[in-house]
């Protein structure tokens, strides 16, 4: 698999501009919900949308490319971060400079819509709550990479396949 930077800007501009009014959305929500999109994708179309490698880490799902690619949109005045006191935490915040037209294919915008749909009504806590109990992450050893084919083990709570079957 080689990295799709394109696609995967695309995907992180399209969640932000979903969740800029969601006090409780900090990096954890987005990279677990940008795991949710690559892995449903794969397991109802056999390939990641992003191409992305996420590694299973103490503090939640690191997605390889996400730190590089934040960086350069806030370089590029895309994005802007923000460290902001939330409750007892503090979240690492991002935030579109403006909201850009994004458009995706009706397939990847039913797996995308889907999997953000009730990821980012959630606290980081619950987010990965939620991601621990996911057979690709639950079966990997931590500071390893997820392996994609690990969708093929999910049970009724997690797979999407019969939602996609006939796609």
């Amino acid at each position: 698999m080689h990295f799709d930077k394109k696609e995967y800007t695309k995907l992180l501009s399209y969640i932000l501009s979903h969740c800029y009014d969601k006090p409780h959305v900090g990096k954890t929500v987005i990279t677990t919900t940008l795991y949710f999109i690559d892995f449903n994708y794969y397991e109802a179309y056999g390939e990641s949308l992003t191409k992305e490698t996420y590694q299973k880490h103490k503090k939640g799902i690191r997605p390889k490319h996400f730190t590089k690619i934040t960086e350069e949109l806030i370089e590029k005045n895309k994005i802007h971060f923000r460290k902001e006191a939330y409750y007892h935490t503090t979240l690492h915040r991002y935030y579109l400079t403006e909201i850009p037209n994004i458009k995706f294919s009706n397939k990847k915008i039913n797996i995308i819509d889907s999997s953000m749909k009730h990821l980012i009504t959630k606290n980081a806590t619950a987010v990965m709550k939620y991601a621990s109990k996911d057979p690709p992450y639950k079966n990997t050893d931590f500071n390893k990479e997820i392996d994609y084919n690990n969708v093929y083990f999910r049970d009724s709570r997690y797979s999407i396949r019969k939602k996609y079957i006939n796609l």
